[in-house]
């Protein structure tokens, strides 16, 4: 595991895991991929500390990664952090992603834009799972299939507003009325009456890096998550050969010139 803070993060909104999440890549960078994969969030995820576990050297594992980044699974760069005490300090993210992402993607992920969910939404949602199982906690509050499928959107509200289960339950479940005639009109009245306020969003602050130099900059500047320099869209062209002719007259300047020297005669 790399220092708190620091290591492997998972991006959001991926799909399940298969067997063929990373069959469009090389073997090795498929293999590289799908064990980095299955690391936990926070493992340091570093060419070093990758050679110490997989079969391939410092180089081969740069280059892999470099094309993991080019593939979408990739990214590198830096997040502001806010502490306790009111601080903030910059942190290296490698931010990885088993559903390979475009460039765009990466883009509005840096901005902290709201980024749609790729996966189908499960025939039953959260929320609907969430009420049907209140009977099992509470017998009271047994509620129907029609009861569930007409709550499940004020819940689906609360958890989009960073409630967790254990906070619904709460707020459902305490301080409950005996005898209770009517469950569904109950909960509907509590999720409507005690629903939480909108969180306030704060977009977080991140910058891209380079995979070759390290250079930061806006995402639209690093397309595959290295710069324009590195990718080779402006090197500089060496300097053309010199003539045959010139070539020539420049080695006879050096033979006359070492001649000379042997002409010269040594003081005595």
């Amino acid at each position: 595991m790399a220092n708190p803070g620091y290591g492997k993060r998972s991006a959001p909104d991926q799909v399940r895991r298969e067997k063929a999440d990373f069959t469009h890549l090389p073997p090795r960078e498929a293999a590289i991929a799908a064990y980095i994969d299955r690391l936990p969030e926070g493992a340091d995820i570093s060419v070093k500390t990758l050679a110490k576990t997989l079969p391939y050297g410092q180089c081969a594992l740069r280059t892999a990664l470099n094309r993991l980044q080019l593939a979408g699974h990739l990214r590198r760069g830096r997040e502001r952090m806010e502490s306790a005490a009111g601080g903030n300090r910059w942190i290296t993210r490698s931010w990885f992603s088993r559903t390979a992402r475009d460039d765009a993607w990466w883009a509005a992920f840096t901005r902290g834009d709201d980024i749609a969910a790729p996966p189908p939404k499960p025939t039953r949602s959260r929320a609907h799972i969430l009420l049907a199982a209140l009977g099992r906690r509470t017998p009271a509050l047994s509620l129907s299939a029609a009861d569930c499928a007409n709550l499940a959107p004020l819940l689906t509200e609360w958890f989009a507003r960073g409630a967790t289960e254990d906070t619904i339950l709460r707020a459902l479940t305490d301080g409950l009325p005996t005898p209770i005639h009517h469950p569904a009109a109950l909960l509907r009245r509590r999720l409507t009456d005690k629903l939480p306020p909108e969180p306030v969003r704060t977009p977080p602050h991140r910058t891209l890096e380079c995979a070759n130099c390290g250079l930061p900059g806006r995402p639209e500047a690093l397309p595959g998550g290295m710069c324009r320099a590195c990718r080779g869209d402006h090197l500089r062209q060496p300097n053309p050969p010199l003539p045959a002719p010139s070539v020539q007259a420049h080695a006879q300047q050096i033979r006359a010139a070492m001649s000379a020297r042997k002409r010269t005669p040594v003081p005595g």
